[in-house]
């Protein structure tokens, strides 16, 4: 882990009305609320919201980082079922970006991942 200090108290400085003293002190990896901390972190980007944020991004026509957010998504999928979605909001994200063939080419890698894991009577198969 790189260095890292704990804040223990920030006052204004006393000559300069504009400066802050911070008051830090140097933690290591065997300190019980950091080990915490960095697990906790590791599960949040692990978990669903990450999935959330970046249709948020997709959403409000952040397209460049919804498309960084998917492809670390994609890097760390759990299972075939994220793989599939991640593959298709690619798919969505592509096509609103004019890229129409990687737009194909990312709706049919999440078509052929639902083959292996579903049904052909499947609802999310279904044509339309």
């Amino acid at each position: 882990m790189h260095t890292v200090f704990r804040v223990d108290d920030i006052t204004p400085s006393e000559k300069h009305k504009r400066l802050w003293q911070v008051e830090l002190t140097h933690t290591d990896d065997s300190d019980p609320q950091l080990a915490a901390l960095t697990k906790r972190i590791k599960e949040e980007i692990d978990g669903k919201r990450w999935y959330r944020i970046s249709k948020l991004m997709l959403q409000v026509g952040d397209l460049d980082q919804a498309e960084e957010l998917y492809n670390k998504l994609l890097k760390n999928a759990d299972d075939d079922r994220d793989t599939t979605h991640i593959h298709h909001q690619l798919g969505v994200l592509q096509q609103r970006l004019g890229r129409y063939k990687e737009a194909v080419t990312s709706y049919e890698k999440s078509i052929e991942i639902q083959r292996k894991t579903v049904s052909d009577d499947h609802s999310t198969l279904a044509p339309t």
